[in-house]
């Protein structure tokens, strides 16, 4: 993985929000939420949280007296998030998922929406999650399926390269579509201490409203945007003009279908 394949810095949170957050975010934010509706009390950890979107969808879900701490390595999408939500019982804090400030035993679940595809020691993570939670706690957490089972992001990825043959960005294919390997995942919650372990796809439909909302979330809303700027410095735009050309003529020139399938996996210690 890249050293800037985390880095949600700039304008990119806003960007990010804007016409990522229903396009590929918030169908899976409430299944995320939904799988924790049993929990009436106690502290949940949110790791990765971005600009807030499973945050809200917890907050929304889950009683008043459930307390959420919701964390992300980037502290602008901290500062993004906490303008959409504020809660007597949600706190935001910057940290790192690998090196977690919190005590042994002190989280009913931990929950991570697309996230641990970024963490350069997926190890180290994991086992943070199992020691911050009580026995018994959950771990709950999706990533994405491979690029061919998410439509809109690979035909985005595949204009990228298509318009740099000599030095193709594969952000996508490599961080955030390149964790979907089920027997991976499951050998690395075991040898990190966890039990009862499920795995399962889950397939969603979401919408843009148009190719140019889909392509500018996903070329200036990504880290995908710093290996376009690198490789045509000033040409982001016209990038990002093409990449909406090739989205219309996939998916035609109103309002586009998404059809989008992530892993979701639950893991008890």
């Amino acid at each position: 993985m890249s050293a800037t394949d985390a880095t949600f810095a700039g304008s990119i949170p806003i960007i990010y929000e804007q016409h990522l957050g229903t396009l590929l975010f918030q169908p899976f934010a409430e299944d995320l939420a939904a799988r924790l509706r049993d929990v009436a009390s106690g502290r949940i950890l949110e790791t990765a949280a971005g600009t807030g979107i499973v945050t809200r969808a917890l907050a929304r879900n889950l009683p008043s007296d459930v307390e959420i701490v919701a964390t992300d390595l980037n502290q602008a999408m901290l500062d993004l998030a906490q303008t959409k939500l504020q809660a007597p019982n949600v706190t935001w804090r910057q940290t790192d998922a690998q090196t977690l400030p919190f005590e042994d035993s002190s989280f009913d679940a931990v929950v991570c929406q697309f996230g641990v595809m970024f963490f350069p020691d997926k190890q180290a993570a994991f086992r943070e999650a199992l020691r911050v939670l009580k026995p018994g706690g959950r771990f709950l957490f999706n990533v994405w399926d491979r690029l061919d089972a998410n439509q809109v992001s690979k035909t985005v990825s595949d204009q990228a390269i298509a318009m740099f043959p000599d030095d193709p960005p594969r952000f996508f294919e490599r961080t955030p579509f390149g964790y979907f390997d089920t027997d991976r995942l499951l050998g690395e919650l075991e040898s990190a201490g966890f039990e009862n372990i499920d795995i399962e796809p889950v397939d969603k439909v979401s919408s843009a409203p148009k190719a140019a909302s889909a392509a500018m979330g996903l070329t200036q809303g990504t880290p995908l945007r710093g290996e376009l700027e690198a490789r045509a410095p000033g040409r982001l735009d016209e990038i990002t003009e093409k990449v909406a050309q090739a989205l219309a003529k996939r998916f035609g020139d109103g309002k586009i279908e998404n059809r989008m399938r992530a892993i979701v996996v639950t893991a008890q210690r």
